[in-house]
């Protein structure tokens, strides 16, 4: 008489297979819950702390800047006044000078003059004081005013940014770039598309 192995010989080699890779899966998830558990220093869930979820991250250090100017301002007394004697406060209101810093001023410049339609060009500039903003290009829209140009925003690295430019509106087309959180503006440049 013939054993049932023998009659089947393709089903006795998948059930001995699937034996086999049931008992290797078993054993690789004991070693995961073992490893885990050693990996987490060995606490049990009784020890009342729990590493779940815990994080720490460290920032890079950055230098910081130095202040230059005082570090608290003082309002005059009441009843004081700032003006010297015999001065008329038209004459003190004059001679007031500003103490803001001027802002950075971007400039623009292009590779080319003039490109035919659909061209490569350059646009790049500098921007002392604007490391790490973000500048948005734009374009002057049939004269009725500016429109952001559909490419991607450039970051200011080194005080310098650029990108690569393609247009296909024929005539003189000017560019300005614009930073998106102050909102200062670089002079503007015209390249002709012929």
């Amino acid at each position: 008489m013939t054993s049932p192995d023998e009659k089947h010989p393709i089903i006795a080699g998948l059930v001995a297979l699937v034996s086999v890779t049931a008992a290797v899966g078993v054993i690789v998830a004991l070693a995961v819950v073992v490893g885990s558990h050693a990996l987490s220093g060995g606490g049990g869930s009784g020890s009342g702390t729990s590493a779940a979820g815990a994080s720490m991250y460290v920032p890079m250090p950055a230098a910081t800047k130095t202040q230059t100017g005082p570090l608290v301002t003082l309002s005059p007394a009441p009843g004081s006044s700032s003006q010297s004697p015999g001065s008329s406060p038209s004459k003190a209101k004059s001679t007031k000078t500003k103490s803001a810093k001027p802002k950075p001023k971007i400039n623009l410049t292009a590779s080319v003059v003039s490109a035919s339609s659909m061209q490569l060009f350059r646009l790049s500039g500098t921007y002392p004081g604007g490391e790490g903003h973000i500048l948005r290009l734009q374009r002057m829209q049939h004269g009725s005013g500016w429109s952001t140009f559909g490419i991607p925003d450039m970051d200011v690295q080194g005080g310098q940014f650029s990108c690569s430019v393609q247009t296909g509106y024929p005539g003189a087309n000017l560019f300005r770039v614009k930073d998106v959180d102050t909102g200062a503006v670089s002079n503007a440049v015209t390249v002709t598309i012929a």
